[in-house]
């Protein structure tokens, strides 16, 4: 079957009056970020700030998804050779950057699945709307790889312990579950999504307001459930505020042996599977990210990225990868194998700042959009 022209464009634009919209088009790919997908994204982003004529900007995923985030298998594929993915890596993360600190309104439109690198196209965005068919996750860890993106800095922003929870366990998160945690601004049923997009675009504003306005008239009250984990709170926080990774999977398995904690034992079943590495960087990284700012935030996860793919500490991401999406066998065999044979001193190694002349070079104004967006949210 011949295919569509359009489909093989991975990035599609299109001008409307004042409004400009971008959309992920790789649907049978769950919209995964390459290298191609990075560029044209920059490349249209840094245009359309400095174009005076531009109000607004919109931002989709074509198909089911809205973006699985990065493409694994370039990276797989890079694995002999330490600098083949610096580029793409260097260039993401000042996108990652540039959407932090956009100068005109972005919306993002999200249903379907948004995780890891994908979820930066969302969560720092002014408006960020999801479904009630959106799925969100940072579930890095299970893989041997870190909270990238400005993820470090976000999750540890998040109430009480659930930064550390969402990035060891890699837990899933509804739409109705990301407008109350504070990771988006609004649902809106999926049917109305198209009728949304349509009316923005017939505005023809990017002032803050009516575009909020307009935003509010598709969107839904949160009602998020009793068994959401959004109301386990007081185990999360009990946990997850543990010093070592050792000590959270400790107090995790004491509480899944008391009554109403049943949902605890799936939970901690996936964390005994991932990557010990993974646990103890993410760890860290969150924690660390309390006291950071965005930008030391982005440029600690940029030298964790490098160094990780260098087999700096542990080469358990490319066997993540392997065992996730080359061969699916789902039995990685990771080295160090154990959490008390991961070397702290090595892990404290891939943390350390580069020759300045390597550092990820963005700057230090943290002037940015997303500073917690919870705060306003009706979980606080």
């Amino acid at each position: 079957m011949a295919m569509n022209p359009a489909e093989e464009e991975v990035v599609l634009t299109e001008d409307k009056g004042h409004v400009r919209l971008i959309t992920l088009n790789q649907p049978r790919k769950l919209n995964v970020i390459s290298a191609k997908v990075v560029y044209l994204l920059a490349q249209n982003l840094e245009k359309w700030e400095k174009d005076e004529d531009v109000k607004l900007v919109i931002i989709k995923g074509a198909g089911r998804a809205f973006s699985a985030g990065g493409d694994l298998k370039m990276f797989y594929d890079g694995r002999t050779s330490k600098d083949s993915c610096l580029e793409v890596v260097y260039r993401f993360y000042w996108l990652c950057y540039h959407n932090f600190t956009y100068k005109k309104p972005q919306v993002a439109l999200v249903h379907g699945i948004s995780m890891g690198g994908g979820a930066s196209l969302m969560v720092p965005m002014k408006f960020s709307v999801v479904t009630e068919k959106t799925i969100f996750a940072m579930p890095e860890a299970s893989i041997g790889y870190h909270t990238d993106c400005g993820f470090s800095y976000i999750l540890s922003h998040l109430p009480g312990r659930l930064g550390e929870y969402f990035a060891l366990t890699g837990a899933r998160l509804s739409g109705e579950e990301l407008v109350a945690a504070g990771l988006a601004t609004h649902l809106v049923p999926l049917d109305k999504l198209s009728a949304l997009e349509n009316h923005l675009v017939s505005l023809d504003s990017g002032d803050e307001n009516i575009v909020k306005a307009a935003i509010e008239e598709f969107s839904l009250d949160i009602q998020i459930s009793e068994e959401s984990i959004l109301n386990k709170r007081a185990v999360i926080d009990e946990c997850f505020s543990k010093e070592s990774v050792e000590q959270i999977l400790e107090s995790f398995e004491a509480e899944s042996r008391k009554e109403g904690n049943a949902w605890i034992a799936p939970v901690l079943k996936g964390l005994k599977r991932s990557s010990p590495t993974g646990l103890k960087i993410n760890l860290k990284s969150v924690r660390d990210g309390r006291k950071q700012t965005l930008s030391e935030c982005l440029k600690k996860e940029f030298r964790l990225t490098i160094n990780i793919l260098r087999r700096v500490i542990s080469g358990d991401v490319y066997e993540g990868i392997r065992a996730l999406t080359i061969d699916k066998d789902n039995s990685p065999k990771w080295d160090p194998l154990t959490l008390g044979e991961v070397d702290s001193q090595r892990l404290d190694l891939i943390f350390q700042p580069f020759e300045e002349a390597l550092e990820l070079n963005i700057p230090e104004n943290d002037e940015y959009r997303w500073s917690g967006k919870y705060e306003d949210s009706v979980y606080a």
